[in-house]
């Protein structure tokens, strides 16, 4: 097997692109629209990777790099066949083993083309696979608690910073308080110093441990203030009262659960690699950047223990980077993912981030990325973006010539730009070996672990039944007579939070009128200081019970449910939160002034784009052809003329030779008659029949002219409105997603009060 990597073919002359994988060390950057191939390549990059027996760390947001562990050596239908999309074989109109034969046929081929077969397939299993899941136990959970834990090399204090700065940004984060600076925001501050502090010591810490230590910290002073001035105890109640809501969820029970969040343990089983998935795509949004920068954090103190080589030991493959990596703020997964850029090449781990946003990218921070690979892109703005960036950490290219390439990219073609190769070079990626099945559900995480023999998760002992605690009321709590009460179940019930609205999103410029609906069921506990609503969605529902159910015991109520003032600050919130976060996302075409409905397949859109382009193609090509028919047409009359005119000259020539050649036999006749003078009039005749000749040449040079003209104006013509079509097909690619948010006033709510909530449902 050749040491270097096999991504695919060369456009010009088919010879095979390979790809030397220590060129990894000094990271590389994937981008693409959807649909231009990028995740095939990622995949193709991540399969060399695993015959040469190098360990991955992939990070999937969204499920698609879960077909890693989707490769069948035999190629057989029945292999295929549990994977294979049953909606896809309805729409088709055949049955599902009649698919999976098409599909195994199809990779047959395709493999076959690009020179691989079974035994390349094979070498796929020279390492181990799992699919990990962070926040579940679909697959194999992941247990934070370790990154509480000292680190080791607790001695650099340069380190040890970056990694509790992190860790504070991570932790709040996933407690609703986003965007703080470290240095000048006081809830990162405390919570940093605390962590530095323990760790400095070599004391592990709980998250339990935390939250007591935020509202009673082991220090006197932060700074040159004493602790009340700096952050009075009533403000770090409320703190730690946002970080026990997080710890008292039964949701954060299953980020405890599983294996420690070891790089060594993810990387390696017993010696042997493995490509570790981490599944993310059932995480919120602020789950997901808890558990990339803890991750980051955990990768770059696994990177810094290394001995140093420039040859490729590990990858980090970030599937979608958007938002992680961003030009302008700092969200907590940007400083350690920037400190990996820096240092991980010197310890051979290299980076692959991948992303089909060019204008989410911090381009500055990606100028120690070696190499770029680039795909078809969405909007002129993201090409503009990307050469943008590459021209302000790279330079020393022809802008020019990277437009021309870029802008014909087609599908599954990419422009691949390295520092180690000189010139860029354009390929089409190569069949994938593993079954490109598309994104797959948490469900179906179980079978992927379980056909590559992967560790399943320990299922958790059914909870006991629990025995009724002192305080319970066997009665409803008397509640204000303002307050709405809603009854969501019998047994034990607990104090929520219900809060529903319905919402329209008109737009007379898209032609758009929607409604839709979001609910949430905060627990009391999770009331105090700024409410994260995103974090308690659930169902809405027609109507809400008002009546108590017949069997049914109650917790105390809280004191926030008897505040007016509070209950209404919490409904004001409530509706800015669904004014902020309500959205319809429709795909437009502002040049064409076309706007997709919410339900409107893509592809209809996309259909319904192309032939509105055709139309104004077609309608500018007959305008272009009017204007070319006036000209034409004016050159046929005077072709014609000149047709005539020839006609008539051909016939004056006719006249004239016949009337000199009389002459001539006059003429002879005379001379021999001995009449000398009778020479002078043949030879006038003759004059006039050369003229008549020139005239005749004359218009038949000017005929041909003529006809030249015209060929060359059809020729022109043809030329322009090719020209034409190739544009307007070029426009019609230009489709965008728009975010339409309702106006506040198109904001009804629907339901809003106290709900008590079965507690096996809070």
């Amino acid at each position: 097997m050749a040491p270097n990597f096999y991504l695919g073919k060369r456009t010009r002359g088919g010879e095979r692109f390979l790809y030397d994988p220590d060129d990894l060390v000094t990271h590389a950057v994937i981008l693409g629209m959807t649909g231009s191939g990028k995740t095939g390549l990622g995949i193709d990059l991540l399969e060399e990777a695993a015959r040469r027996e190098i360990p991955a760390l992939v990070l999937d947001p969204k499920g698609d790099l879960t077909n890693l562990l989707l490769h069948f050596p035999e190629l057989r239908a029945e292999d295929f066949a549990p994977w294979v999309d049953p909606e896809e074989a309805r729409r088709a109109g055949v049955p599902v083993a009649e698919l999976a034969e098409k599909k195994a046929a199809l990779w047959r081929k395709g493999l076959a083309g690009d020179g691989l077969g079974r035994d390349e397939i094979a070498e796929l299993d020279r390492v181990g696979y799992a699919v990990y899941t962070p926040g579940s136990t679909a697959g194999i959970p992941v247990s934070i608690l370790a990154q509480l834990a000292a680190p080791a090399g607790a001695g650099d204090l340069e380190a040890l910073s970056d990694r509790v700065a992190s860790t504070a940004s991570a932790l709040l984060g996933l407690a609703g308080l986003t965007d703080l600076d470290p240095v000048t925001d006081r809830e990162h501050v405390l919570v940093s110093r605390i962590l530095l502090e323990a760790w400095q010591k070599g004391e592990d810490l709980t998250l339990e441990k935390l939250i007591l230590r935020v509202q009673r910290p082991p220090f006197e002073r932060l700074g040159v203030f004493d602790l009340e001035t700096f952050f009075p105890e009533k403000d770090r109640t409320a703190l730690a009262l946002r970080l026990n809501s997080l710890l008292a969820s039964p949701a954060f029970a299953l980020w405890t659960q599983g294996v420690p969040l070891d790089v060594e343990r993810l990387l390696f089983d017993g010696g042997r690699p493995r490509h570790a998935v981490l599944y993310l795509a059932h995480l919120s949004d602020a789950e997901r950047m808890f558990f990339v920068t803890l991750l980051l954090s955990a990768l770059e103190d696994w990177t810094l223990r290394q001995s140093g080589t420039d040859r490729l030991r590990a990858l980090l493959y970030f599937d979608e980077v958007y938002g992680y990596l961003p030009p302008t703020r700092k969200p907590p997964s940007k400083p350690p993912l920037l400190r990996l850029l820096k240092q991980a090449r010197a310890f051979g781990v290299g980076l692959v981030l991948a992303t089909q946003n060019p204008v989410d990218l911090d381009y500055k921070a990606l100028s120690n990325a070696g190499t770029w690979f680039v795909g078809r892109l969405q909007t002129e703005q993201d090409k503009n973006r990307l050469l943008d960036g590459l021209e302000s950490v790279a330079g020393g290219f022809d802008r020019g010539e990277l437009d021309r390439l870029i802008s014909g990219l087609k599908k599954r073609v990419f422009l691949a730009k390295n520092v180690h190769q000189g010139a860029p070079q354009l390929f089409a990626t190569r069949w994938a070996m593993n079954y490109l099945a598309g994104p797959l559900g948490k469900e179906r995480i179980p079978e992927l672990n379980a056909r590559v023999g992967a560790a399943a998760p320990a299922v958790p002992a059914a909870p006991r039944p629990r025995k009724a605690e002192a305080g319970e009321l066997a009665e409803p709590p008397a509640t204000p007579a303002w307050l709405e009460v809603y009854y969501l179940g019998e047994g034990t019930l607990r104090p929520h939070l219900l809060a529903q609205a319905a919402y329209r999103v008109a737009r007379q410029k898209y032609g758009l009128h929607a409604t839709g609906q979001v609910a949430v069921r905060v627990p009391a506990e999770a009331l105090a200081g700024r409410v994260r609503w995103e974090a308690h969605r659930a169902e809405p529902q027609a109507d809400y019970p008002d009546r108590p159910p017949g069997r049914a015991r109650y917790t105390p109520l809280p004191a926030a449910f008897q505040n007016a003032r509070r209950m209404r600050a919490l409904e004001r919130a409530f509706k800015d939160w669904v004014y902020q976060s309500a959205e319809v996302r429709i795909l437009a075409h502002p040049g064409l002034k076309l706007y997709a409905q919410p339900d409107e397949d893509p592809a209809a859109f996309r259909e319904r784009v192309a032939k509105e382009a055709a139309l104004r193609a077609q309608q500018e090509i007959a305008k272009l052809k009017r204007k070319y028919r006036r000209r034409i047409e004016t050159l046929r009359r005077r072709l014609e003329r000149e047709k005539r005119e020839l006609t008539e000259d051909q016939a004056e020539l006719k006249r004239r030779r016949l009337e000199e050649m009389g002459g001539f036999l006059d003429a002879a006749m005379a001379l021999f008659g001995g009449r000398r003078r009778a020479l002078t009039a043949p030879l006038a005749r003759h004059r006039m029949a050369a003229r008549a000749a020139e005239d005749v040449a004359e218009s038949e040079a000017e005929i041909r002219r003529l006809e030249a003209e015209i060929a060359e104006l059809q020729e022109e013509l043809a030329a322009e409105a090719r020209a034409i079509e190739e544009d307007w097909a070029g426009r019609a690619e230009a489709i965008e997603e728009v975010r339409v948010a309702p106006y506040k006033k198109d904001i009804v709510i629907e339901a809003f009060g106290l709900a008590w909530v079965p507690e096996e449902d809070a």
